[in-house]
């Protein structure tokens, strides 16, 4: 998602509608709101160990942009992961 057009009495007008994210004036690029650090630090206010909505939750982001972020602080062996059941669930890396 990006900017969506609103029509309100024959102007347009543009809604940002991106959570998580805020626009630079200059380039136009959005820019991430989250640091690895807020994820770490969810992971441990979620006594050690969450899941991907539970992180999502916690940090107020959306569950797509959670498991993306956790699936790149894995990448890094910052986090590690388990799969339970159908679910996801992620802890600090030992």
């Amino acid at each position: 998602m990006g900017f969506q057009p609103i029509t309100y009495i024959g102007e347009v007008y543009e809604l940002d509608i991106v959570p998580g994210k805020d626009r630079e004036e200059e380039s136009g690029r959005y820019t991430t709101t989250y640091t690895d650090s807020e994820f770490i630090e969810a992971i441990q206010q979620l006594e050690g160990m969450a899941g991907t909505s539970e992180i999502a939750e916690e940090i107020g982001c959306t569950q797509r942009t959670a498991y993306t972020r956790l699936k790149s602080l894995e990448d890094q062996t910052k986090i590690e992961s388990r799969k339970v059941g159908s679910s996801l669930l992620w802890s600090l890396s030992e």
